[in-house]
């Protein structure tokens, strides 16, 4: 899946979600993604942010954050 796709996916959950206050959006985001996306495009997007080859919105990058620090490689 390309960079921009998954950028523009994470983002649309990150506006979601971005009513509620933010640690529990940073939470539900995470929570979203380990439910629904495949784990090769958790892998994608983490790969992605540490490389600086995707653009993200501050919620959606402290999600994919979090998310990366305790997901398999």
């Amino acid at each position: 899946m390309s960079h921009d796709k998954l950028a523009y996916m994470a983002n649309q959950i990150g506006r979601f979600f971005e009513s509620q206050k933010p640690d529990l959006a940073v939470a539900a985001i995470e929570d979203h993604m380990l439910k629904f996306w495949d784990p090769r495009m958790r892998r994608a997007i983490g790969a992605q942010l540490a490389d600086g080859s995707i653009q993200l919105d501050p919620l959606v990058r402290q999600a994919v954050e979090r998310m990366a620090a305790h997901t398999p490689a």
